[in-house]
């Protein structure tokens, strides 16, 4: 997953960065309402995790911008505020949870992954798509019930096409979902590219059916 951390307090929001990030997950972090405001008007992100108390606004404003842009990212709410107002604020202005400080890294994860589920691919932890069942705790992929591994790029690119199937999705796009900031230090495509054909091979060889649509110029289609 793709996750924007907003959290002023650079302890902890270093600490939940490690933590996702040593998961496998890109994760970019801010420290204000600006910069997340710039950040979110930039790019899509899988789940936003968001304190509403910041030193130049109230979080809540996350929420405005999400909705008045029609961005669908979902938001995980991290707050020390515990009041009924603040917890129906949030859930109604637009969050899809909301956890109070303190909370053990482990039932943030739990939640993160619970809300991403439910609101992306559906409510389960496993996700059916045809002929490809994928394990989304156990990060494992069967076609036809055969299992099929997968590098860790290649399991988040189909989980990522799953999620955007039947839509173009632009090469940018795909390496911004993948690989975050860093892509800002790629020369190329290219390994895009790679990726793909090995992802398309592996389902190919295994459905007898390819599931990606090339459109040129712009990037591919998932059907």
């Amino acid at each position: 997953m793709k996750l924007l951390i907003i959290e002023d307090e650079q302890g902890l929001r270093e600490t939940i960065k490690k933590y996702f990030t040593e998961d496998g997950n890109i994760c970019e972090a801010c420290n204000d309402l600006k910069s997340a405001l710039e950040k979110i008007a930039l790019y899509d992100y899988d789940c936003i995790l968001l304190d509403i108390g910041l030193p130049d606004g109230e979080g809540f404003g996350v929420l405005d911008y999400l909705r008045q842009n029609g961005k669908s990212d979902c938001v995980l709410i991290i707050s020390a505020r515990n009041s009924v107002d603040d917890k129906t604020k949030g859930l109604n202005t637009g969050a899809d949870d909301y956890l109070t400080k303190p909370f053990h890294l482990a039932e943030l994860k739990a939640r993160v992954l619970a809300v991403f589920r439910r609101k992306t691919l559906g409510a389960g932890s496993v996700l059916t798509y045809k002929e490809i069942e994928i394990d989304l705790n156990g990060r494992n992929v069967s076609i036809n019930k055969t299992p099929v591994t997968f590098t860790k790029k290649e399991f988040d690119m189909l989980l990522y096409f799953i999620a955007n199937k039947g839509k173009v999705v632009s090469k940018n796009a795909i390496a911004e979902h993948l690989w975050g900031d860093e892509m800002d230090m790629l020369d190329s495509f290219d390994f895009i590219y790679t990726h793909i054909k090995n992802l398309r091979k592996k389902l190919t060889d295994l459905t007898g059916r390819d599931f990606f649509s090339s459109v040129y110029g712009v990037g591919y289609k998932f059907f």
